[in-house]
């Protein structure tokens, strides 16, 4: 049992006696299991310092007269500590405050360290894998239950302090010559609607090189008409352009017309991701080679064709002279002559927004590639696994906590915010 020998202003000495007899693997659960008595102890010496000495107190006019103190069990990262504080009420009675636990910072009697790591355990994985990990690497135990309620409280806070709370960009090794835009959507099941869109927004800062310094993550929970999702994009996209008034800001996303409604206003270029389009090209190889004993040519049509679409200017235009040549054949199979057609509208509709070769020689990016892999990093790999069905709160809080933890600097910045301002949305 760890024991307080001495404490002089803020400084604590301790003392505990460790076992470290038997195996190897023994001696360290027995040392991990001293840490956390003295983790214990010295939370709870540090928690005491938060409270009241039972003076009253005021808010504006409002006089607050302590009822005594009472005693709370907190859960902290080394275990569950009892703290008497003081208790405080109005003279006509009616609710109560505990003035340590907002000074603390205490989230739902979590004190905000094991408040983070709960939610950013979380972020990576479910609530029983939480548990899990919290009792076989920190010797923790706690509820699913519990684990869920302090990672709702704190993505409420999130959520609720979201268009207030701004966040700042960290500093980057090269200057920012281009910031791409980008936004796609990935499906996941949803407990009422089945099988509904989320969205991934990202901002992505370029050197002149063409080497991605930085990148801002967005998630939401599926929304009809995408509102909230559009309005949070847009308060990330103007403290870039307060920061970086003559970067190229370059929009890329696939041929979605609601894509382009939302970055074309914020662009001053606009580019089909390339990759999206060599999905047509894909297709199209099959009505310049219908033959069953044609995959080699396929392969080497498409594999030229990229190459041409990637590096020749125009090459949108040669491509829409040859697709338009192809559908004069008439031995095509339906579904060929179908792709055929619909590549053949793609291209036409869209080649103002196929200029990847001068891109390309100005070292500009020509895909979305950051963005797909959001689409499975943020959100398909923590929200769509075996079994997962969502509600549009949850999906939103972990959407929110797994952006913030992407977003380089950014999980720490929140938790300084909380540690700065408090937790007032909670009152």
């Amino acid at each position: 049992m760890a024991k307080l020998l001495k404490r002089v202003k803020q400084q604590l000495t301790l003392e505990v006696t460790v076992n470290i007899g038997g195996s190897l693997l023994e001696a360290e659960e027995a040392i991990q299991q001293a840490c956390n008595e003295i983790g214990q102890l010295a939370t709870q010496e540090a928690i005491t310092d938060f409270d009241t000495d039972g003076s009253p107190l005021m808010t504006g006019p409002v006089k607050w007269t302590s009822k005594g103190q009472t005693q709370q069990i907190y859960q902290t990262p080394y275990g569950a500590v009892q703290v008497n504080r003081h208790i405080y009420q109005i003279s006509k009675g009616g609710q109560t405050w505990c003035p340590l636990d907002g000074r603390a910072r205490i989230i739902r009697h979590a004190t905000p360290r094991f408040a983070k790591q709960l939610t950013y355990k979380y972020a990576l994985s479910n609530a029983k894998a939480v548990c899990g990990d919290l009792k076989e690497n920190h010797g923790r135990q706690v509820t699913k239950s519990y684990v869920q309620n302090i990672v709702d409280w704190v993505g409420g806070i999130a959520q609720a302090k979201e268009q207030e709370w701004t966040y700042e960009l960290p500093k980057l090794k090269n200057a920012v010559s281009t910031i791409v835009l980008s936004l796609d959507g990935a499906h996941i099941l949803m407990q009422e609607d089945g099988w509904r869109e989320a969205m991934v927004g990202t901002a992505s800062l370029y050197s002149p090189t063409g080497e991605r310094l930085h990148t801002i993550y967005l998630g939401a929970a599926p929304e009809y008409g995408k509102a909230t999702f559009k309005a949070r994009f847009n308060k990330e996209i103007a403290p870039l352009k307060a920061t970086y008034p003559d970067a190229l800001y370059l929009g890329i996303a696939d041929g979605a017309k609601d894509n382009w409604n939302f970055l074309t206003p914020h662009t001053d270029r606009q580019m089909l991701d390339f990759f999206h389009v060599t999905e047509y090209l894909g297709k199209v190889a099959y009505a310049a080679y219908p033959q069953k004993t044609g995959k080699p040519d396929r392969e080497q049509w498409l594999s030229d064709r990229c190459h041409l679409l990637q590096h020749e200017v125009d090459a949108a235009g040669k491509l829409i002279k040859e697709m338009s040549a192809l559908s004069r054949k008439k031995k095509l199979a339906s579904q060929m002559r179908d792709d055929l057609n619909a590549a053949l509208t793609y291209f036409k509709n869209h080649k103002h927004m196929m200029n990847y070769a001068n891109h390309v020689e100005e070292d500009l990016p020509i895909g979305s590639g950051v963005t797909e892999a959001a689409c499975k990093t943020l959100v398909k790999q923590r929200l769509c696994c075996s079994g997962m069905r969502w509600k549009n709160a949850g999906a939103g809080i972990v959407l929110n906590l797994r952006a913030l933890v992407q977003s380089k600097g950014r999980w720490g910045q929140f938790w300084d915010k909380i540690n700065q301002f408090g937790v007032p949305c909670l009152a």
